[in-house]
Formats: C-alpha cells, sequence, structure tokens
C-alpha cells in the first residue's frame, strides 16, 4: 500500500474512533471500565492509548528511562497512568489527523495496526460489530507477519496457514484457518480468543 493511501485509512480510522469514544461515553460511561482485549487494558486505557502514537523522541526517551527501557512497560504505563477524561481523548485523536508523526522506531504500517486491532480491542468486548477495511486490513495483516516484535506472529502460529475469505492473503504452511481478514489480523496479533467467541 502506498504511503499516502496509508495515511489516509489512519486519518479516517482516527475520526472514526474518535466518533466511537463519544457515542460509548454518551450511551453508557461504565463502559470505560470494562476489560477490553488488551490484557490487563480497560476500554479507557486502549483509548487513551490510540493518542501516543505522537509522542516525541523527548518524552518517549524519558519515558523508556523510567521503564529500563522496556518497551512493552513504557507502553503499559503510559496507558494505564493516563486520567484523562474521554471527551479529551476524542479531541486529541481528531487532533492527529493530518499529523504524519509515529512512534521513534516503527515505520508507518505501526500507528495503521494500532488503529484498526485497537479498534476491535474496544468493540468486540461491547458487543460493537465494527467493519474494517479490507485493503488496510490486509496491508496491516502483512506487516505483522514479516515483523518479529511485538507480535512474533510466525512463532506463535507457525504449522499454520492463515487464508482471508473475504481478500488476497494467504500466509504460513500447515492446517489451515480460514476466516475473514479482520479475525485474521485478530489472529496475527495474538487475539484468538476474540475469534473464537465470534465463531
Amino acid at each position: 500500500m502506498e504511503f499516502d493511501a496509508v495515511w489516509q485509512h489512519i486519518d479516517s480510522q482516527r475520526l472514526e474512533i474518535a466518533r466511537l469514544i463519544e457515542e460509548i461515553d454518551a450511551r453508557d460511561p461504565a463502559q470505560w471500565f470494562a476489560p477490553s482485549l488488551c490484557d490487563g487494558w480497560t476500554v479507557r486505557d486502549v483509548a487513551a492509548h490510540l493518542t501516543h502514537s505522537a509522542i516525541g523522541m523527548p518524552k518517549m526517551l524519558l519515558e523508556a528511562v523510567r521503564s529500563g527501557f522496556r518497551f512493552n512497560t513504557v507502553v503499559n504505563r503510559l496507558a494505564v497512568s493516563d486520567r484523562r477524561p474521554p471527551a479529551q481523548i476524542a479531541t486529541e485523536l481528531r487532533g492527529l489527523v493530518g499529523s504524519r508523526r509515529h512512534p521513534p522506531g516503527t515505520s508507518v504500517m505501526e500507528p495503521l495496526i494500532d488503529v484498526l486491532v485497537h479498534a476491535q480491542d474496544i468493540c468486540v468486548p461491547l458487543g460493537i460489530d465494527r467493519s474494517m477495511p479490507i485493503d488496510a486490513a490486509v496491508a496491516a495483516a502483512e506487516r505483522v507477519w514479516q515483523m518479529g516484535f511485538p507480535f512474533h506472529a510466525r512463532r506463535r502460529l507457525s504449522g499454520t496457514r492463515l487464508v482471508a475469505t473475504d481478500a488476497d492473503f494467504a500466509v504460513g504452511e500447515g492446517a489451515e484457518f480460514a476466516a475473514p481478514i479482520r479475525e485474521l489480523l485478530l489472529v496475527l496479533t495474538g487475539r484468538q480468543a476474540a475469534v473464537a467467541a465470534a465463531g
């Protein structure tokens, strides 16, 4: 997928998620404290995390030092310690539209993976059926398959061939698991339980 197309998808998803955040808050604020698909994170933690992709190098270095240069610890602390209300999180997400910043050491694909997967992390536990643009999901799935850390998809899914039923996407070797690309992206990023529950 071309660079500009990736960012167009990211911008579109950020606007949609901002609306989703406001809708959830208006419907039932208690849902912010529901467990998300991210282990140990509430729905609110995931929403807050989505605004952290534009953190600059100085703040990231400071957070890395505080966390002993452990990436997962940095990400987790930033999310669970972010106490901004939903309305502010939604506003910050809209403010990121047009920005082309992404976390140091990552590619343009990581923010795309974030918005696609974390939107499901929010919606699935709340019973919200959220679609995913197929071309963006394929590009994200290809990136997750190619990268190692933090998902280690090739290692985790060794002996399995993933085949999309609604897109031109197939990876791996072994016993075939066929599903829509949305579900495959969740499997690739370690959300197998959500796919099993949906099936």
